[in-house]
């Protein structure tokens, strides 16, 4: 094979490749010693809509060990989640439409999945959010840094 051939396809495959495909989702796990996996999440600005996947790593039911992933800004997580506690497992712990929650999954328990996908639109680049879990007891240290990225 000459060289100006494997050049030519060397370019034409560069050529024919996407020069960036922004990955606009991401699969994070709850698991029974009450941990994600994650600590943080950065959406690139080229998504429209982000969806992310929750999976209940560990093996305990819901009603004992549920998760959910919840989004909302920063300062309101505490309010959120207590209103979320009182909702209860029925309502997935997040009050019926409360507006300071921007995205949430169901609790889902031990092997169960849910995702959601969050409106990208609804974000803006400096403030600050942060997912977690409203399963009463949980948002204390399930939880993470949410940004769109600058």
């Amino acid at each position: 094979m000459s060289s100006r051939f494997i050049v030519a396809a060397a370019l034409l495959a560069a050529v024919s490749t996407p020069l960036y495909a922004a990955d606009c989702s991401v699969q994070i796990e709850g698991n029974d010693a009450m941990q994600f996996n994650k600590t943080a999440i950065e959406v690139p600005k080229a998504c429209k809509s982000f969806t992310v996947q929750l999976k209940h790593a560990g093996k305990m039911p819901k009603a004992a060990m549920g998760h959910n992933w919840v989004l909302a800004k920063t300062a309101d997580v505490q309010a959120v989640a207590n209103d979320g506690i009182a909702a209860g497992l029925d309502k997935q712990y997040v009050k019926p439409g409360d507006a300071r929650v921007i995205a949430h999954t169901k609790v889902v328990g031990g092997g169960e999945s849910d995702s959601v996908a969050v409106d990208v639109s609804k974000l803006k680049v400096g403030e600050s959010y942060t997912f977690f879990c409203s399963f009463p007891g949980h948002s204390g240290v399930m939880k993470g840094s949410f940004a769109l990225a600058k």
